[in-house]
C-alpha cells in the first residue's frame, strides 16, 4: 500500500487501477474499528462506494467530501461502529438498494457490475422489481448476463445476476468521472477546459460542466469537429445557471438530447 499512501497520510488511489482501487478500500474498511478514519483521493465521485458500505456493514458509515470536482475528489471515511460484513456465500458483492438513493441506483449498480470477473454474481435488494435496472441489463448485456429472482414480492425482492460474458459499461450505464464549473475563467479557457475533458473521458464515460448561459454553440462546434460519438444532456437550462453532462459513447450517431 505503500505506493498510494501521501506523506500526510492520505490514500491517493489515482495511482492504481478501479478494481484494485476498489479492493483495497473495502479491505481498510472491513479491518477498521469504531472511531478510526482514513482519508483517500479519487479521480472521479466515488459515492458508488459509499452505497457498497453501507450494504455491507449497515448504517455504520461516515462519508465527508473534503473535496468535490475534477479528477480531486477528497473523502474522509469514518466507521461508527464496530460492524461484521454481511454474508455473501456464493455472491461477489451485495448491493442494497433500500439503503441507496434512486437516483443514484444505475451509478452505482454498474459502475460495480463493471469491475467484476466473468462467471461472478452480484445480490440485489429491494423493495420493489428494479424495473430500471432489469431494463438496461435486457438491452444493454443481452446473452451476457443471467437475471435470476431469489425473491419476488411482498417487498421483498432478492436479485442475482451473474456476469456470464466480460462486459464494460453500457451504453445507458454511463459513470461521471469528472465536474467542473467553467464560470470563473475567460471563454478561451472555458473551451480548453471542456475539450480536455472529453478528451480525458474513456467510452461509457462522462463529465458535467456548469455555465452561465447556454453552451449550445460549443455543442455546434462539436458535433462539426468531434470523430468520437458524443451525447450532450441539458441538466439545467437557465436562465442563470446552465449544467450539461456529456457522454462518449462507444458506436451510437452523435445526438444532442433536450
Amino acid at each position: 500500500m505503500e505506493q498510494v499512501v501521501q506523506p500526510n497520510g492520505d490514500l491517493d488511489v489515482r495511482v492504481l487501477v478501479p478494481i484494485k482501487r476498489h479492493n483495497l478500500l473495502v479491505t481498510l474498511f472491513g479491518d477498521m474499528r469504531a472511531g478510526e478514519t482514513f482519508t483517500f483521493i479519487n479521480d472521479h465521485d466515488p459515492i458508488p462506494l459509499y452505497y457498497e458500505f453501507k450494504s455491507l456493514y449497515g448504517d455504520v458509515v461516515e462519508w465527508e467530501y473534503l473535496n468535490r470536482g475534477g479528477r480531486n475528489w477528497k473523502v474522509k471515511v469514518t466507521k461508527t461502529e464496530d460492524s461484521k460484513p454481511r454474508d455473501l456465500g456464493d455472491v461477489a458483492t451485495l448491493i442494497d438498494l433500500r439503503k441507496t438513493e434512486e437516483k443514484d441506483w444505475k451509478k452505482v449498480v454498474f459502475h460495480r457490475y463493471s469491475m467484476m470477473e466473468e462467471g461472478t454474481t452480484m445480490e440485489l435488494l429491494a423493495t420493489e422489481d428494479p424495473v430500471m435496472i432489469h431494463n438496461i441489463f435486457a438491452e444493454n448485456y443481452a446473452g451476457k448476463h443471467t437475471w435470476t429472482y431469489k425473491k419476488k414480492g411482498h417487498g421483498e425482492y432478492i436479485v442475482h445476476i451473474t456476469k456470464d460474458v466480460m462486459t464494460g459499461l453500457g451504453e445507458d450505464a454511463y459513470m461521471v468521472v469528472n465536474e467542473f464549473d467553467v464560470r470563473p475563467y475567460p471563454p478561451t479557457e472555458r473551451h480548453e477546459m471542456f475539450y480536455q475533458a472529453f478528451a480525458d473521458l474513456r467510452p461509457g464515460e462522462a463529465f458535467e460542466f456548469v455555465n452561465d448561459h447556454d453552451p449550445k454553440p460549443l455543442y455546434y462546434q462539436m458535433e462539426a469537429e468531434s470523430k468520437e460519438p458524443f451525447r450532450w444532456e441539458y441538466i439545467e437550462k437557465g436562465p442563470d445557471v446552465w449544467k450539461v453532462r456529456v457522454i462518449k459513447d462507444k458506436d451510437k450517431d452523435i445526438a444532442d438530447i433536450f
